[in-house]
């Protein structure tokens, strides 16, 4: 029992060694800190802490409000971009169908200008005309024009036109309505021709094989002549029978063929005119003279 009495002094004269080493740390510690902030190191200015707070918030949301800015200020400028862009877009086409307007007028007005300088050269009278359409039951054996017996036109007229610098003959009218008429090109089957070779002068027929691609063909010309022919000769009118004007070409020679059993050449023609590209024309009045303008006196 004495030992249990002494262990349990010692113990408690333990508890109270740590209690006061503790207590003595306290107050060293406690101590330094009342030194620091009696020395200024460790005093705390709240307005500046508070300051740097919602200093730092405010940044923060400036950042977002800028970024959200940015993107809706983004999203207008591509939408006012894309509107712009689709202006200019449609301006361009405007652009491009004006320039090709223009093109077109100039080449027309350049046509025009060639056929009213070249239908005041002709001896005859003639009547300018447009084609409109084509015959629908047989699209290439009829071509018709938009003028008619109003203007002068009658049955038998022959037509020619001037295309790229080349005079050709293109037909002659066979019917005369009021305001249009109906012209059967030099390529139908039914259309027959007084002709001469330009160089050699020697006379035959030109008739057609019934569709614009297909070759004229030349007849009548006699063998014997066969030396004096050329690939790429011209053809012309001979004005014979008063059908046609004279010396108007009709097409060029593009093959020649000798027949045992025939005592003609083969001839066949490519025509002047290319009738897919045809759009005006001259209707010839042969009976009446063309009204030239008086020359100016000096």
């Amino acid at each position: 029992t004495s030992g249990c009495l002494l262990m349990a002094g010692k113990f408690k004269a333990s508890i109270r060694i740590k209690t006061a080493e503790i207590l003595l740390a306290f107050l060293v510690v406690f101590s330094g800190v009342l030194l620091g902030f009696s020395g200024g190191g460790f005093v705390v200015n709240f307005n500046k802490v508070g300051f740097s707070v919602v200093s730092l918030i405010q940044k923060g949301s400036s950042s977002a409000i800028s970024a959200v800015t940015g993107v809706v200020t983004s999203i207008r400028d591509i939408a006012v971009l894309q509107k712009e862009y689709k202006e200019l877009s449609e301006k361009l086409k405007d652009y491009e169908f004006m320039q090709r307007n223009n093109v077109e007028i100039r080449k027309e007005n350049e046509r025009l200008r060639e056929q009213l300088q070249f239908a005041s050269e002709i001896e005859y009278k003639n009547i300018p005309a447009q084609i409109i359409g084509r015959d629908p039951d047989n699209l290439y054996s009829g071509i018709t024009i938009n003028k008619g017996a109003r203007s002068g036109i009658k049955k038998g007229f022959p037509v020619i036109a001037i295309q790229s610098g080349n005079v050709g003959v293109v037909g002659k009218v066979v019917t005369a309505g009021l305001d249009t008429s109906l012209v059967m090109p030099v390529y139908d089957t039914k259309c027959n021709i007084s002709a001469r070779v330009q160089n050699t002068r020697d006379i035959g027929i030109v008739s057609g094989n019934g569709s614009y691609g297909s070759p004229l063909n030349l007849q009548y010309i006699r063998k014997r002549v066969f030396d004096s022919l050329n690939h790429g000769d011209i053809v012309v009118t001979s004005g014979e029978n008063g059908n046609y004007v004279k010396d108007v070409p009709i097409g060029r020679i593009s093959k020649i063929k000798i027949l045992d059993y025939d005592s003609s050449l083969s001839i066949e023609l490519e025509p002047v005119i290319d009738f897919l590209r045809l759009e005006n024309v001259l209707v010839v009045d042969q009976k009446n003279l063309n009204d030239k303008p008086p020359l100016a006196k000096n």
